[in-house]
């Protein structure tokens, strides 16, 4: 008997084959607040405290499917109300998001992307981030909290 089991990478090439992936540079135009488009941000809320796309909303992935939907506690109307818009899933790195794409997907979402690469990847691409007060967050902070073990970034303290 073959083993069936999939592999993280496995199932995430599955899903890569179900859900358009796009780069930072393809939806600008939600960065510059020229669309309606719903930018859900499914990592953590200490997450995304720390560092989110100005806009976005925090839906973390364990609640995505009743945030998702009317009639549950975690219900969200803007997102329950957004099946014909587009939605741009980002997280941290564009695994978390491709999946929960695809959740939304199978929900009957319409128009549901990831965002490739994720918020790190606005990063590294130059973009703003800003945490939970509004304020853009300085390079060095983002540095520290996207590559904590980086040669010259501090070593967290949890970890000397």
């Amino acid at each position: 008997m073959s083993d069936s089991r999939l592999t993280f990478d496995d199932f995430l090439a599955q899903v890569k084959a179900l859900v358009p992936e796009v780069l930072p540079w393809d939806v600008e135009y939600i960065f510059e607040g020229k669309s309606d488009s719903l930018v859900l941000d499914v990592r953590e809320e200490s997450e995304f405290s720390k560092a989110h796309i100005m806009g976005s909303m925090l839906v973390p992935r364990g609640i995505l499917e009743s945030a998702a939907d009317h009639g549950f506690e975690d219900t969200v109307p803007e997102l329950a109300d957004g099946r014909s818009k587009e939605v741009i899933v980002v997280c941290r790195s564009g695994r978390r998001s491709l999946l929960a794409a695809n959740t939304l997907r199978q929900m009957g979402f319409e128009n549901v992307k990831s965002l490739k690469g994720g918020v790190r990847g606005l990063y590294d691409s130059g973009y703003e981030l800003h945490n939970i007060w509004g304020r853009e967050v300085p390079e060095e902070e983002l540095d520290i909290f996207f590559y904590p073990l980086r040669k010259n970034s501090p070593v967290p303290s949890d970890m000397s």
